[in-house]
């Protein structure tokens, strides 16, 4: 991280008294939910926080960390090490309630996403991370076009090199080279983007056959990164 502490608790203090979804009438629980080591190569991004989140006070609590966390060990990392490491936050930051069927959490509206939008890129300039692995459809859709597959995605891998990030926050893909394997040449200074589907119980993506090889390819990927760039 390139920038002090100071600027990172100023970070986190803002995110814990932020109010403006619900000043503006959306029925949150307030009270952003994510985890900032001091420093961390790695950012997870998923959509927002559930329920369950909110109780233990920690990002991808229950159901849907077990089915992460079992992806992320099967890449090399346990999960206490990759809690304690790496920064794990969300396009949304706090818990936005049930949805309307009752079935799973509603999806954040775009005011809510671009509310909290300024969050997300302060994070992403303190930490200036050299992996991220953005989870589920609102945080693959920072980088890759709404109308893409899920199973267009997930499989491969972006990597945006060093004089692409003059400005840390390029999400531009067209900036990026999308290896169809990973090289261990490409420089260590560069970014890569590595997306893992929604973890949740309630997505049967994941159960499908065809879409759990693309979930190795996803994982031997991540493998290879973390091994190659001392992750």
């Amino acid at each position: 991280m390139k920038s002090g502490t100071t600027s990172l608790g100023t970070l986190r203090r803002d995110l814990r008294t932020c109010r403006l979804c619900l000043e503006a009438g959306y029925t949150i629980t307030p009270g952003a939910i994510f985890s900032h080591p001091p420093q961390a190569p790695v950012m997870l991004v998923g959509q927002a926080p559930g329920i369950t989140e909110v109780e233990a006070q920690r990002p991808f609590n229950a159901g849907s960390g077990r089915r992460l966390f079992h992806w992320l060990e099967q890449a090399g990392w346990r999960e206490e090490d990759f809690r304690r490491r790496y920064v794990m936050t969300a396009v949304t930051k706090c818990y936005p309630g049930k949805g309307k069927n009752g079935k799973g959490d509603r999806v954040p509206s775009k005011q809510e996403q671009r509310f909290c939008r300024p969050f997300l890129e302060r994070e992403i300039t303190l930490f200036q991370p050299r992996l991220m692995i953005p989870v589920g459809g609102l945080a693959i859709k920072l980088f890759y076009p709404a109308k893409m597959k899920l199973n267009e995605i997930i499989g491969t891998a972006a990597y945006f090199p060093p004089a692409s990030l003059s400005n840390p926050l390029n999400f531009d893909l067209s900036s990026a080279e999308s290896p169809a394997t990973f090289d261990q040449l490409q420089s260590q200074d560069g970014r890569w983007i590595v997306p893992l589907p929604h973890p949740s119980g309630a997505s049967l993506w994941p159960n499908n056959p065809q879409n759990k090889i693309l979930i190795d390819r996803a994982i031997e990927i991540l493998a290879q990164i973390r091994t190659a760039c001392y992750l």
